[in-house]
């Protein structure tokens, strides 16, 4: 395995230093190494940070190819800093089976651009009618540890508590896509005044609410770990943060365009706007930010959904619900402000929220973890100080469906490294 000298970066956004990474791991730190049998890398005005892990990409294969593949949804996370990313199960077939979950994780160790890690379906089908082969998953190859019917709510209580009851034995969890069906039927974005003034069927903030509420309660009554996807309003974070003062196993998570985005621009009737949950209001957008910060909501994730052409450039009525987004996560977080301190990017806190909480959570041991001597070499170099417009024809995902199109977003990934090989060098995929 190559050698790599990493010449003048900044730690975390601290001091200036060499890093040189050798057979996977961070061999050595500090200033002035000697870059004998080294590729060097100058990296002057370059922050590094552990590599980023996304606990929430929508990979899309097996079953819809013509929307993403894992390499290119690999690709795609590597260009975005991503060194590992754990995939949902909505593929077709449905990842309920220890057999498909095998499937993605080969897939994604053949592309060999980030590690994907599957996540199991808790339904088979997705249906919300009996449980899926939870043992069986975790005992695979693949290792699974997280359980989501994302895309579908488990709204049975019952089937719930026995879903949060069979993943304690191995320390598994649940993460719920929180949306009670019964009041969301025929929703097209929020319930709120833009809604009324558009005359669109609103999705209401207790709709979310009410499930991540139940849910807690169940999570406690068992002893187990919950997680709360795409959490979206300030009501969610209020239940989130009373469950964690009383040591709730719960974690939770928020999207990139929840944090920036807001329910107004519905009235483009640009479908590119339409997402589940969908965006909410600027006071909700507000409450995010904070509690972000504050580390009720512990990591920022993706939720990235690629959509062919024809499933997104249509009636807003028909369009299927979802945006790109590994590309541009850090960028748009970085826009912002939420994770900033004296206006400036806190770089330590960044590191925790898009990498180290989401490695923990995940059980991803080779992640998350900060670039020192013996640590596994996964990491990015970022450009802070670079801007750039977002242009959907230069995005890796075979889908183009980003709401930032034309928009100047902040820092640029300059390099990635998995396992201490480069995925990007100066901006560009290696393979």
């Amino acid at each position: 395995m190559s050698s790599y000298l990493i010449r003048g970066v900044r730690v975390l956004g601290r001091e200036w230093t060499d890093l040189l990474l050798r057979d996977g791991v961070v061999a050595e730190t500090g200033p002035g190494l000697d870059p004998s049998g080294a590729q060097v890398i100058e990296a002057d005005g370059l922050v590094a940070l552990p590599g980023l892990v996304d606990l929430h990409t929508h990979l899309r294969e097996p079953g819809r190819e013509d929307a993403e593949t894992v390499e290119t949804g690999s690709r795609a996370a590597a260009l975005g800093g991503y060194t590992a990313v754990c995939a949902m199960a909505n593929t077709s077939p449905v990842a309920d089976t220890a057999g498909v979950v095998e499937q993605v994780w080969r897939l994604g160790r053949e592309a060999g651009l980030v590690d994907v890690q599957p996540i199991g379906a808790v339904t088979v089908g997705l249906a919300g009618e009996r449980l899926a082969e939870l043992g069986a998953m975790a005992a695979s190859a693949a290792a699974v540890r997280i359980f989501s019917d994302d895309g579908f709510c488990v709204a049975d209580p019952r089937l719930m508590r026995r879903a949060l009851e069979y993943v304690k034995a191995f320390d598994g969890i649940i993460a719920q896509h929180a949306e009670e069906p019964r009041l969301t039927e025929g929703a097209q974005m929020h319930e709120g005044e833009v809604s009324t003034r558009l005359g669109l069927t609103g999705w209401p903030a207790v709709a979310e609410e009410a499930i991540i509420a139940r849910d807690v309660l169940l999570a406690e009554h068992v002893g187990s770990r919950v997680h709360v996807c795409h959490l979206s309003t300030a009501g969610s974070v209020d239940i989130v943060r009373q469950a964690k003062a009383r040591g709730v196993r719960v974690t939770a998570e928020v999207t990139p365009h929840h944090l920036l985005l807001t329910d107004e621009l519905a009235a483009s009737y640009d479908p590119v706007f339409k997402v589940n949950p969908p965006l909410r209001t600027a006071a909700d957008v507000t409450a995010l930010r904070a509690a972000l910060a504050e580390g009720v909501i512990d990591i920022v994730a993706t939720d990235h959904a690629p959509h062919a052409v024809e499933d997104k450039e249509c009636e807003w009525a028909y369009a299927r619900p979802g945006m790109v987004g590994l590309e541009t996560a850090l960028s748009v977080v970085l826009s912002t402000g939420a994770l900033h301190r004296d206006g400036e990017p806190d770089w330590d806190l960044i590191a925790e929220r898009m990498s180290r909480a989401p490695a923990r959570i995940a059980g991803l041991a080779a992640h998350g973890h900060d670039p020192a001597p013996g640590a596994p070499a996964n990491l990015t170099l970022v450009d802070p100080a670079a801007r750039r417009v977002v242009d959907p024809g230069e995005l890796a995902s075979r889908s183009r469906n980003t709401p930032y199109a034309g928009t100047e977003l902040p820092g640029r990934i300059v390099a990635t490294f998995l396992h201490g090989r480069p995925t990007v060098l100066d901006g560009k995929a290696v393979k």
